[in-house]
């Protein structure tokens, strides 16, 4: 062989090295964006779980309520409705749910007592907490995807991901709303 073809032989072997590197890194990078994904579902399911004896809770002291209840529960069940894999559309679903999910705790102000209910400040505690730790998974996702999107369009990364077909995912974005607060 010549030392052309041993050349060639070499930038060939390289270029497959890096490529192999790449793609490696970009798998690694959407992964931990799945990872962070399971982790906000996990805590999603957990919200949808407190959802009925929330309301249940609600119902017996805010009969008057019922356009709020109807709304949390129907909510519920859409937003159950979507598959394991992330999509925007089940994201809006979520943060309309959460918002009414305020709405519906806020009624305490209204109802003294509801407030006093053990079971309803039990329930409230327990959404709140879950509400703490979907926000850690959310940042954690949020910044896993942020970085796999960085990557994405990154050179010579962005070769590599056009060949196999690497897409974007897309952000859990929040309305800018408050934690939900209860006093109890």
């Amino acid at each position: 062989m010549s030392a052309a073809a041993w050349l060639m032989l070499g930038l060939g072997a390289l270029v497959l090295a890096a490529g192999a590197w790449i793609y490696n890194r970009l798998v690694a990078e959407r992964n931990l964006a799945r990872e962070g994904y399971a982790d906000i579902d996990v805590q999603l399911k957990r919200r949808a779980d407190l959802v009925p004896p929330l309301v249940e809770a609600v119902r017996a002291y805010a009969a008057y309520e019922k356009a709020t209840l109807t709304a949390v529960t129907e909510l519920r069940t859409h937003a159950l409705g979507f598959g394991p894999q992330p999509a925007a559309a089940r994201f809006g679903a979520e943060r309309e749910l959460g918002a009414k999910l305020k709405q519906l705790l806020l009624l305490q102000e209204n109802y003294p007592q509801l407030k006093a209910d053990a079971n309803f400040r039990e329930l409230s505690s327990r959404l709140v907490d879950t509400e703490d730790k979907l926000e850690h998974a959310r940042r954690f996702y949020n910044g896993a995807v942020n970085q796999y999107r960085n990557r994405l369009e990154s050179f010579p990364d962005v070769i590599v991901a056009r060949a196999f077909g690497f897409a974007p995912l897309p952000f859990f974005e929040t309305d800018g709303r408050e934690a939900v607060k209860v006093a109890l």
